[in-house]
């Protein structure tokens, strides 16, 4: 029975191959950047997940990468722009896609990147050891879920991250039943080609426009630019799979891996799925403070299941570190703070742009530059932009903040008054505080 099984999986690996040979992804031109992209770079930023895991930050030039399913390199590219300095070691199964991969590297002068054509099962023949692995749109292709995880688990260092993410089975419901569809036309077989592709681009083109199965996964905007692709990655995707909130968590303990959080956590709050959050149903009022992270999770997918990706940070096991949140912080633990901007606000761009808003005396909203974090448009007041100024050139005490504050607005608009220094300061501990739930700042005590 096992070497049945192990000659099933090699079989879809060598399709998974075939295909990704023939149209590798994504398809990007070499000269497409994420350099500009915020976004793409937070996420990709293991300073990100670090600190939601830790509240600490870590040293970029000494941690190593692994991008596992690397295909044409765009994603490793993400990770070299993200993290400057580290050591960033791509693998995947087709050559034609890492051929792309170092091309892209190379071109944005990134030549250090190594690139194997490996399967992941072999990973550790590389003789390395990671302070992060990026499982990026990879993991609902493999046979077995729980024996990849542990195979990554034992590449990782002890503090080590992972993030990795599973197709949703509610959200890509209509996807997979129109795969079942055209595997029972014997398109998927072999590996799709053009002819195969044809043939589900006439078959869904000749579907009435109600037909609900047209209705539920055509979408012609999407197909517009690369239409091969967009069929191969939804219609004929060999080896997708579909997982729920439960596959994940008991996965994850199978493999004895610790959940950190989503990766776009605040995009899974449950209490917004609600008109009032404030004002809640009576049952609901009770049921959420007892809930727990794989609860609120999985009722959220159930009630809104809006989420392509079931997308995860996870870790070795006990590393998350026990730290108070800054709404619980004395007076006196304030004085030691340090505040950080997150990298990917800190660029010329964004300062030239909140200098601008200071100077014509108007709000700044933060969430135009780096949306990701936020579900709502979060914006600074020019007065907090002026005070928050000096993050854009180093990290700042957050005396010397509350100093600038002081000279910022030195009495008051309106009984023209001195401005009370206890006062300044609380605004800007809740200014930061509401900062910090975003990411938007760091704070290190």
């Amino acid at each position: 029975m096992t070497d049945a099984m192990d000659l099933q999986n090699a079989d879809l690996l060598e399709k998974i191959r075939q295909q990704f040979d023939s149209q590798p992804y994504p398809n990007i031109p070499i000269e497409g950047s994420p350099k500009e992209d915020a976004n793409e770079l937070y996420v990709h930023n293991l300073l990100t997940p670090f600190y939601l895991r830790n509240q600490r930050l870590i040293d970029h030039r000494n941690i190593a990468i692994l991008d596992v399913g690397c295909g044409s390199g765009y994603k490793t590219l993400s990770l070299a722009e993200a993290n400057p300095g580290a050591t960033i070691v791509g693998i995947d199964l087709s050559e034609k896609s890492l051929e792309l991969a170092r091309q892209r590297l190379n071109f944005y002068g990134f030549a250090e990147t190594q690139f194997h054509q490996l399967p992941l099962d072999q990973v550790t023949q590389l003789g390395l050891e990671f302070d992060y692995i990026n499982c990026d749109e990879m993991l609902y292709l493999v046979p077995d879920l729980v024996e990849t995880l542990r195979i990554l688990k034992s590449v990782m260092k002890p503090k080590g991250i992972l993030r990795g993410n599973l197709h949703s089975l509610y959200q890509r419901q209509n996807y997979f039943r129109a795969q079942e569809l055209f595997t029972l036309m014997g398109l998927m077989q072999s590996n799709p080609e053009e002819a195969e592709i044809n043939t589900v681009l006439e078959t869904l083109n000749s579907f009435k426009d109600g037909v609900p199965l047209k209705r539920e996964t055509w979408r012609p905007k999407d197909a517009s630019g690369n239409p091969q692709q967009y069929v191969l990655m939804n219609f004929l995707f060999q080896g997708d799979q579909g997982y729920i909130i439960p596959d994940l968590f008991e996965a994850l303990g199978e493999a004895d891996l610790e959940f950190i959080c989503m990766v776009n956590q605040r995009h899974w709050d449950l209490q917004n799925l609600f008109q009032d959050p404030q004002n809640l149903p009576e049952f609901w009022q009770k049921a959420l403070p007892h809930l727990s992270i794989k609860e609120r999770l999985q009722l959220f997918e159930l009630i809104a299941p809006v989420h392509r990706l079931l997308d995860f940070w996870c870790g070795q096991p006990e590393q998350t570190e026990a730290w108070q949140i800054p709404q619980s912080w004395e007076l006196n633990d304030w004085q030691t703070v340090q505040v950080h901007l997150h990298p990917q606000l800190c660029t010329a761009s964004v300062k030239a742009a909140l200098i601008e808003a200071v100077e014509q005396q108007r709000s700044f909203e933060l969430s135009r530059y780096l949306s990701a974090p936020v579900t709502a448009p979060v914006s600074l007041s020019a007065y907090l932009a002026a005070c928050l100024l000096p993050l854009w050139d180093a990290p700042q005490p957050f005396p010397k903040l509350v100093q600038r504050a002081l000279k910022v607005r030195s009495r008051h608009p309106v009984t023209l008054q001195p401005t009370n220094p206890h006062q300044a300061s609380q605004e800007l501990r809740e200014a930061l505080i509401s900062l910090e739930l975003h990411l938007y700042v760091l704070l290190i005590r």
